[in-house]
């Protein structure tokens, strides 16, 4: 099912919304895969930004059957914000995000969904309106369960081990200290201007990732 349906009950209350609606955030997903084996792997990079965040608002996660993950609300910019941690295994994430955003009637434009990304050196940040998968499982589920591809990405670079073949162990290995201060940093960065994505200026937070603070975290290749 399409989640652009959830919007309105007729086709122009539905475009109406959109075009007010279409960068306002409600659903903030972290990618990643559950139990302490993997809490420090570098495929979890999107657990460890929305961990932050709640840990920040002074909230917790709490398991919800029914979403098939960890939910946690939180308010910025006196906007009810939801946060979603996947229980379901990084490839079958969607299902967890499809639940949830049909219950709470949350249209694809409105998700962030924050991932680990291979094509980026580490500590490195984009954000993504669009598109395919790039090769990312969990992504890529998304896009099934959800109908569409139509919703934001925030991409954590974690760096490329330079095989193919390697990349399986690479995503699933526990990131050195180093790396992960740099991934820490990068979400730090993103947390900073977190309200002003939430509110809707999304071209003055790609501008402002995608300039100066992208580069001081870049790691040599």
């Amino acid at each position: 099912m399409l989640l652009s349906r959830f919007v309105g009950n007729s086709t122009t209350t539905q475009c109406v919304h959109k075009r007010e609606q279409a960068q306002l955030l409600r659903l903030v997903v972290g990618l990643g895969n559950p139990g302490p084996q993997y809490s420090g792997t570098r495929h979890n990079a999107g657990f460890w930004l929305v961990d932050k965040l709640a840990r920040q608002q002074n909230m917790l996660f709490r398991s919800n059957i029914k979403y098939h993950g960890d939910t946690c609300r939180i308010f910025l910019n006196s906007r009810e914000v939801w946060l979603l941690k996947p229980m379901t295994y990084m490839n079958n994430s969607g299902q967890a995000v499809a639940a949830m955003a049909r219950f709470y009637h949350i249209a694809l434009q409105e998700i962030l969904v924050v991932h680990d990304e291979l094509d980026l050196p580490t500590g490195t940040i984009r954000l993504k309106r669009t598109g395919g998968a790039g090769g990312h499982k969990g992504v890529c589920d998304l896009i099934t369960q959800l109908g569409g591809k139509d919703f934001l990405r925030l991409r954590l670079g974690i760096g490329h081990p330079g095989n193919s073949r390697e990349v399986l162990d690479y995503v699933l290995r526990w990131a050195p200290q180093s790396e992960r201060m740099l991934i820490e940093h990068a979400i730090d960065d993103t947390l900073s201007i977190l309200p002003i994505l939430i509110g809707g200026h999304l071209d003055k937070a790609i501008q402002y990732l995608h300039s100066t603070h992208t580069q001081l975290y870049t790691s040599p290749r």
